[in-house]
């Protein structure tokens, strides 16, 4: 499982730098470096402190009920999209 990707950007979401997290985690930041780069893969307790830090939750469970963050993100805009438009419809109606 390549999960660096992930981690990174739910770090780089909260704004912290990996110093920030890993201060807050209580590991290196060469350790976070080595997850974000899946040099070194990270046990399910740093995952769940990784996203609770970060506040991305949601973001873990997509990824690993096997949702790609493309999928994701369709989904967001496509609720967003609705919405708007329901919002849109429903004021002029």
């Amino acid at each position: 499982m390549r999960v660096g990707a992930i981690l990174k950007a739910c770090r780089t979401r909260a704004g912290f730098s990996q110093e920030e997290l890993a201060d807050k985690l209580y590991i290196s930041q060469s350790d976070v470096s080595k997850y974000e780069n899946d040099t070194m893969e990270p046990h399910i307790s740093t995952l769940q402190a990784w996203t609770n830090n970060t506040q991305t939750q949601e973001v873990m469970v997509a990824f690993l009920c096997g949702v790609d963050g493309l999928s994701v993100m369709q989904s967001v805009l496509d609720f967003a999209v609705g919405t708007v438009g329901t919002i849109l419809l429903g004021g002029i109606l």
